[in-house]
């Protein structure tokens, strides 16, 4: 196998046994940036120079031994994380030279582990979108086929990890942002409980539902970035004090006496006919590993998910958006006569048209007359939508689904049509109004296009969506497939 198709733990086991350096490693995966890159454009930032050092101090961890499972393993990070004296642009023209002062507490912890930094990824601008098309810099392309979406808003995350830029990668998940692409891509993404990850210094979308987790090759590569990204931070309010388990103790392939739940609404209407059948095989081949399965779990809130998610959070990107104001930092339109003008300016030329979009819907919900009627309404939905999945899980263990109603798309396809744009996260997104975890994994392929299973799980049930996706990739094949770039 190529260097560039290893996971965590192999490439590990190379540094450990010295039969490469961190250095090689690391020149190894920049000249694939530059071999693929400009046919995926997955990356926003190259970060060689930083890379190169990082490389060459993981070395001396390494002969000190004094290196974690992540040092010097090339890794990308979603461009919406602050990382210290690398721009960080949201895919935006409002940040596009914005360079924070301070790193992001997941970055710090990474670094803390003498990880390797080869780039910042391509996203949809400030997260916002389903395919990485409303990136204000470029489109980013599928490896699997370039004429197709990767997924979004962490398509460039997920591209980049199918690709063999990166051993790994870093995204968000507000509504199925790491789910969708890694199941476009058949990568691997873990989207953790709400609070399990900080989100101190990740550029803030949709607050009560952005989530940082990681996008890899396989389960247990995603449990040892866990281990490492994982814990409270007192710098976020809404970080958990909860202790954090050794993700890799639970990856032992036994499903015997695990109760799963296959909710009939998340195969909805208009699903493609071989996203279906594989997923149900897929479902079939877990309950030959000793799980038993419910095909008949209802979940009947479910159709609600959607509408409520499109209020909630457009309202609080309303809020978090107004710091852009032309004053604080970021692009400053300046050929004005007033204040007013400018503020106006500025995010008319600095925000593009799915932001404003998103703006406009989540201020219309807030305003005086429509805050009960929109935006009320909407929380009391999240809280029934909640309610149903604790239900679900005093009986489940687990509850599995497709991670997407379809194979990835073509570029161009739903742009000009917001509401199938947005039914792309039909199957992810009410997991983030409930604040659950779960993961998106490999389990087929139609036309040579990937497809996803989601496995779900009650709040802080990691352990249990880990097991089971690794059991399942114990017996499948689908995560070992490389695409041909």
């Amino acid at each position: 196998m190529e260097i560039n198709q290893l996971t965590i733990h192999q490439t590990h086991d190379l540094l450990k046994n010295r039969q490469i350096s961190s250095t090689e490693l690391t020149r190894a995966y920049l000249e694939r940036i530059r071999q693929v890159e400009p046919d995926v454009h997955a990356l926003v930032t190259i970060t060689d120079e930083l890379a190169l050092k990082q490389a060459e101090r993981a070395d001396e961890l390494l002969a000190a031994g004094d290196a974690s499972l992540l040092t010097g393993i090339p890794m990308v990070i979603k461009d919406n994380m602050c990382t210290q004296g690398i721009t960080t642009t949201c895919s935006s023209r409002m940040l596009e030279n914005f360079v924070p002062p301070y790193n992001a507490t997941v970055v710090e912890k990474l670094y803390d582990c003498g990880v390797v930094v080869v780039g910042k990824a391509n996203m949809d601008e400030f997260a916002m979108g389903s395919s990485t098309e409303n990136s204000a810099l470029f489109t980013t392309s599928n490896p699997w086929d370039l004429s197709r979406v990767p997924g979004g808003s962490s398509g460039g995350s997920a591209a980049s990890v199918s690709a063999g830029e990166c051993v790994y990668s870093l995204g968000s998940d507000t509504g199925g942002s790491i789910r969708q692409p890694a199941g476009f891509c058949s990568v691997t993404g873990l989207k953790p409980t709400y609070g399990r990850v900080s989100r101190y210094g990740l550029v803030a979308f949709a607050s009560s539902l952005d989530q940082i987790g990681p996008i890899t090759r396989d389960v247990t590569d995603c449990a040892l970035v866990l281990n490492a990204i994982a814990g409270h931070d007192r710098r976020d309010s809404t970080s958990v004090p909860q202790p954090v388990p050794d993700y890799t103790q639970c990856l032992n392939g036994d499903l015997t006496g695990m109760k799963i739940g296959i909710p009939k609404e998340y195969f909805v209407e208009g699903m493609q006919g071989e996203v279906a059948k594989a997923t149900r095989n897929a479902i079939d081949q877990i309950e030959k590993l000793g799980a038993s399965i419910d095909w008949e779990v209802s979940l009947p809130h479910t159709r609600y998910a959607l509408a409520a998610y499109y209020i909630i959070a457009p309202s609080e990107a309303s809020a978090n958006l107004a710091r852009y104001d032309g004053v604080k930092y970021g692009f400053s339109y300046q050929d004005t006569t007033s204040m007013w003008e400018a503020m106006e300016k500025t995010r008319q030329y600095g925000f593009g048209p799915e932001v404003k979009r998103r703006i406009m819907l989540g201020t219309y919900a807030l305003s005086a007359g429509y805050y009960d009627a929109w935006y009320l309404k909407a929380q009391k939905v999240r809280t029934i939508i909640r309610r149903e999945f604790d239900e679900a899980f005093e009986k489940y263990d687990a509850l599995v689904t497709p991670t997407s109603p379809t194979v990835p798309f073509k570029i161009g396809e739903k742009v000009d049509d917001p509401f199938q744009m947005y039914l792309s996260d039909v199957c992810t997104l009410p997991i983030n109004i409930a604040g659950l975890p779960a993961i998106s994994i490999p389990a087929g392929f139609a036309n040579g296009l990937p497809i996803g299973m989601q496995i779900i799980a009650k709040p802080f049930a990691e352990e249990t969506i880990l097991k089971t996706a690794h059991a399942f990739q114990q017996v499948t094949e689908w995560h070992k497939r490389k695409p041909d770039i």
